[in-house]
């Protein structure tokens, strides 16, 4: 019997897919359970899922912003050597289920397209859908202090094998990349709610990383 959280997940994939989609639900939660994760497990799923309920008016298909969370970080491994980026396997894994779905070809186009803009988070500015999934995927910067220590520490246990020099350095190298971007998000709700706080965190950590 699953447990709760994994029932909870199951039953929102299944809303999404109908029952036929059971069977990659399981895989999928299962993804996000790997042991070398600390922080993109099934908590960052769900949260992630919750702030596209949120933010669903935003978006121009809420549905295809919904299958490019839940495989948005499908794969995720930390010093693999392959000529493909997670997303990029993220994004032909999404392609793939969804195809067996018998999903239309538009739809997992879509999928796609948003899974590989989680890469750098760049989104253009009629991009109402990428936007959406970004902003959610992001919204744990704009967290109260606690969550976002909390939040920092678990990525540098996923990334423990680098050194703390090298760590450091290349951590406060992203954080500068999206404070220099203007607002770090893109849709009117998302920084309304998290845009000062998540400005706040990137400041202080970036301090800690260079003090």
């Amino acid at each position: 019997m699953p447990d709760a959280e994994t029932a909870a997940l199951l039953e929102r994939w299944i809303a999404l897919t109908g029952p036929d989609g059971a069977k990659y639900g399981g895989k999928l939660i299962g993804c996000y359970r790997e042991p070398h994760r600390h922080y993109h497990t099934t908590e960052h799923l769900a949260h992630v899922l919750d702030v596209v309920d949120l933010l669903e008016t935003e978006a121009q298909q809420p549905e295809a912003v919904r299958y490019a969370a839940w495989f948005h970080d499908a794969v995720y491994e930390i010093g693999v050597d392959t000529r493909l980026s997670n997303e990029e396997r993220s994004a032909r894994l999404a392609e793939a289920v969804l195809g067996e779905l018998g999903s239309p070809p538009e739809l997992r186009a879509e999928v796609g397209r948003m899974v590989r803009r989680t890469a750098d988070h760049r989104i253009g500015p009629n991009d109402r859908n990428g936007a959406v999934l970004c902003d959610a995927d992001l919204a744990i910067l704009g967290s109260d202090s606690a969550d976002y220590l909390r939040y920092a520490a678990r990525v540098r246990e996923e990334y423990r094998a680098i050194s703390g020099p090298a760590f450091r350095s290349g951590r406060a190298t992203i954080l500068r990349d999206l404070l220099s971007r203007g607002p770090i998000y893109r849709t009117e709700r998302a920084r309304e709610l998290f845009e000062v706080a998540a400005r706040k965190n990137l400041v202080e950590e970036i301090a800690r990383l260079t003090a």
